[in-house]
């Protein structure tokens, strides 16, 4: 290679190498900074768009995941409701079974009729009070709740409502009812007892809904952390493999400048031509 004062080859192979190696480090920095090898589009933009759109499908199962617990708290607590009415039916039975003995006396009949009265209000009572987040599930003001299922709100898990106000489908039990003979509360015994069973028919169904709210929670929990995984997978850097490639862009970079150094250095041996 000839010498020239106007044109040293050496220095620009130099730099160039230089500028290479110093970008690389630029490069190993960022992904130990960031922690990700693909952090935008210009890395890897295949890989980019296919991470962005398993991020968007994450968030989405996260929504899903909310949906799905306001609408097993929905159910959970028409479930609390149904149950404690129940008992109430139960009590109830058992005052009006009393009150049908014939040789029961007046006064003792009307006082077994006044807790009978009281255990029915609580139903009533029960039965409007029983809400979460403004929707109630058992007093026939909605027909049915749903939950979002998966990211894109495609699909739907819906959970049809259950009547328990006093007169009902399911609790026959008038709001009105009550008993002044042996021969009425014979009557509501019968009633009550179709009314427990009915509510155990509802209660089932709640109760399978609810656990139904519940497994698919459980899977969309899981399907969101799969996700996640691969997404870690495409765009994660390893670091141990980045932290090695630094130490070695740092030596290069240092024989780089020796390099540029010696080939800047070349022009001044031509002085020596001219001795």
């Amino acid at each position: 290679m000839a010498l020239s004062v106007n044109t040293n080859a050496g220095a620009m192979i130099a730099l160039q190498n230089l500028n290479k190696t110093n970008m690389d480090m630029n490069e190993v920095q960022n992904r130990i900074n960031t922690g990700l090898e693909i952090a935008s589009a210009k890395d890897n933009g295949g890989v980019y768009a296919v991470a962005q759109r398993m991020r968007s499908q994450v968030n989405g199962y996260g929504v899903v995941g909310q949906s799905l617990d306001l609408a097993t708290s929905v159910t959970d607590v028409a479930l609390a409701a149904g149950e404690a009415i129940s008992d109430i039916l139960i009590e109830m039975k058992e005052k009006a079974l009393a009150a049908s003995d014939a040789t029961l006396d007046a006064s003792s009949r009307t006082a077994l009729n006044e807790d009978f009265k009281a255990l029915r209000d609580q139903i009533a009572t029960i039965t409007s009070n029983a809400e979460f987040n403004g929707t109630n599930l058992i007093n026939g003001t909605v027909t049915s709740v749903s939950a979002l299922a998966n990211s894109d709100g495609s699909n739907t898990i819906t959970i049809s409502d259950q009547n328990f106000t006093l007169g009902g489908g399911v609790v026959t039990v008038a709001a009105t009812s009550s008993f002044a003979s042996a021969g009425d509360a014979s009557t509501l015994v019968t009633t009550i007892g179709t009314s427990l069973d009915n509510l155990s028919t509802a209660l089932a169904k709640l109760g399978t809904a609810s656990k139904s709210l519940e497994i698919h929670k459980n899977f969309t929990t899981k399907l969101s952390d799969a996700l996640e995984v691969g997404i870690g997978n495409l765009v994660d850097a390893d670091l141990a493999k980045e932290s090695a490639r630094l130490q070695s862009l740092q030596v290069k970079q240092q024989l780089g400048v020796q390099a540029l150094s010696i080939a800047n250095q070349a022009p001044q041996t031509i002085l020596s031509f001219f001795g």
